[in-house]
């Protein structure tokens, strides 16, 4: 039987992209839990800290729409396991690094690197699961990622026990063998129909990177997604990197603690969230031709309150509780971001446009950390900045309820 034929397959392909994902993010996410670690031995500033996240997803953000590019018109499996090759590579290299200079460019080419894997895997899925499983399975790869992040305690965690070196030189050998073993397994579904890295008439391929662009920016729906996903990606990025940050200041933890607090509990509930995001809104779309757009709006509604009670209180318990509610809902829009994509643009553009999305997420998201490290060498608290993040949470779920794609199929 032809394994691309084969029912079992589809989700095979989901549970093979799960441990990508989880390496793309563990890989990237580890850093932001072994800070006292890598300061201790390269001094830098807050700001400078702040910037090895931020120049990542600038570089990150830039290189997605090219790299989405690449996913529609090439071999998706074979972008993907390219991708994985290399940031495993240059994940390695960090472990070479001896001043903030070296780990700003490997932090660069780790963005260019990673760029090329989201908006293939992603459209990759939808391609095996067209129909009411797309959430589904899109939402349990998403969930391969939150391990990524729910496990960045790990970097921590070797930081202390053995060197900040050790943990990226680690993992750097482990994505490498992976990839190696993807290409024995990982297959596009119509590869009479796909052309690979190596094919000299690749030109010949009717997806051109300028049409895709102006058909795209011309759907007036993909230009609101654009903003959602943009502030949306903003939140979590400034959550998710200074949360360690926080957890270890304000509750005085040691960097493994707060490595736990601000990762396992997290990112589990986020785990949990998208999978039931996901879920939720296959079913809930049988019933209501929105449903995959009405659930993340709805989702950002109960994450506010969450995330403003964990800014001002100075318990410990409630602080994680706020957060972790937050956690659990955010995601429902992580789950239905390619579904809703895939009903309001032309199908040949799919990872083109989630790799526009992904830009304008990256680029707003580097922004917020880099900002958030100079107001906190300003002495301005951490606290006030979740805050403001609230309110960024209500715009999107505005924006979501007023979306309305131009197709409606499930």
């Amino acid at each position: 039987m032809n394994i691309n034929k084969s029912s079992i397959y589809p989700w095979l392909l989901v549970a093979m992209l799960c441990v990508v994902g989880c390496l793309n993010y563990l890989d990237r996410m580890m850093i932001t839990t072994m800070r006292t670690s890598i300061i201790e031995e390269i001094p830098m500033s807050e700001g400078q800290f702040g910037l090895l996240t931020s120049v990542f997803l600038w570089i990150y953000g830039f290189a997605s729409p090219f790299a989405g590019y690449l996913a529609d018109k090439f071999n998706r499996s074979k972008v993907i396991i390219s991708s994985l090759l290399i940031w495993s590579l240059v994940t390695w290299l960090t472990s070479l690094a001896s001043n903030f200079e070296e780990l700003l460019l490997a932090r660069a080419l780790m963005g260019i690197s990673e760029a090329c894997y989201i908006p293939a895997a992603l459209a990759l899925i939808v391609d095996y699961h067209p129909g009411n499983t797309k959430s589904t399975a899109t939402g349990l790869h998403i969930g391969g990622v939150y391990v990524g992040q729910s496990l960045g305690f790990i970097g921590g965690w070797l930081a202390e026990t053995h060197s900040w070196h050790y943990a990226f030189h680690m993992f750097g050998l482990i994505g490498v063998i992976y990839a190696f073993i993807l290409i024995f397994l990982l297959k596009d579904k119509n590869e009479t129909k796909t052309k690979s890295l190596d094919n000299v008439n690749f030109l010949e391929n009717n997806v051109k990177f300028y049409d895709a662009l102006k058909i795209l920016f011309q759907n007036k729906a993909f230009k609101i997604v654009l903003l959602i996903w943009g502030l949306s990606g903003a939140v979590s990025w400034m959550i998710n990197g200074w949360l360690p940050t926080y957890y270890q200041e304000k509750f005085n933890l040691s960097q493994t603690d707060a490595g736990i607090y601000s990762t396992v509990y997290f990112f589990s509930a986020m785990l949990i969230g998208v999978i039931f995001g996901g879920a939720c809104a296959d079913l809930w779309s049988k019933r209501n031709k929105n449903a995959r757009i009405l659930l993340p709006a709805i989702g950002f509604l109960i994450a506010v309150p969450g995330v403003f009670i964990a800014s001002i209180s100075g318990l410990i318990w409630v602080t994680l509780i706020g957060f972790v509610i937050y956690a659990f809902t955010r995601p429902f829009l992580d789950a239905n971001m390619m579904p809703i994509l895939e009903i309001m643009i032309d199908k040949r553009y799919l990872a083109t446009g989630y790799g526009i999305l992904n830009l304008c997420s990256c680029i707003i998201g580097g922004i917020g950390i880099y900002l958030a490290g100079i107001l906190r060498d300003a002495n301005i608290n951490l606290s006030l900045i979740f805050q403001l993040a609230t309110l960024t949470m209500i715009i999107c779920a505005i924006a979501l309820f007023s979306l309305k794609p131009k197709s409606t199929k499930n």
